[in-house]
């Protein structure tokens, strides 16, 4: 069961390595040291809800409902420019003195953010539902298929607590209100691009 696992492991990691709006909001917060432990909980719990749907074969589901990717994509894509939006404007205003003393949003609407990054992401669902869900019929409904899923579940729990965790280390630059400017910009334009890339056949 171990080589099934290690794939799992290996495709759930590839699959959410790159940078993309939940990602880019893990490392914002865990910058701030903010809410760090339930973020990365939420966000890796997610994924394993779907990533186990994906497994155990509920992927019709995206099937059965054709217009559900497109009308993801456009809440997806709305949301995005939204936070992208405030970013840029929290660039533009400079009010960092909170965010350098190590001060951000309440936990609820911390969450609710992750959440909404997560669930309106139609990407997360063709990775977790569709890719990982497709991979893993190369294995028999058994031990084999579990492990693999398992697998891919860790690697969820691994990469974002690796990543909320980790950001402390880059804790030292960011102690002035110019290292956060250019942080927010730069999220900022990554979350309107992939706004873009939503809406873009």
């Amino acid at each position: 069961m171990i080589g099934p696992a290690v794939t799992g492991f290996a495709t759930g990691f590839s699959l959410i390595l790159a940078i993309g709006a939940q990602n880019a909001f893990v490392l914002r917060q865990g910058l701030a040291r903010q809410h760090v432990f339930w973020l990365c909980l939420l966000c890796a719990t997610s994924d394993a809800i779907l990533i186990t749907a994906g497994v155990l074969g509920f992927s019709a589901i995206v099937e059965a409902a054709p217009l559900l990717p497109q009308i993801m994509a456009w809440g997806g894509a709305a949301f995005l420019f939204v936070y992208g939006a405030m970013r840029l404007w929290a660039a533009y205003l400079g009010h960092y003195d909170l965010h350098i003393a190590g001060t951000s949003a309440g936990l609820w609407a911390t969450l609710g953010t992750a959440a909404a990054f997560t669930w309106l992401n139609p990407h997360v669902y063709l990775d977790t539902l569709g890719l990982i869900g497709a991979i893993s019929t190369q294995y028999d409904m058994n031990s084999a298929r579990y492990a693999f899923g398992i697998g891919a579940v860790i690697s969820s729990f691994v990469f974002f607590f690796g990543l909320g965790y980790g950001a402390r280390l880059l804790a030292p630059i960011m102690q002035s209100a110019r290292a956060w400017r250019i942080l927010d910009v730069i999220i900022g334009l990554v979350m309107w691009a992939l706004a873009v890339k939503l809406l873009t056949p």
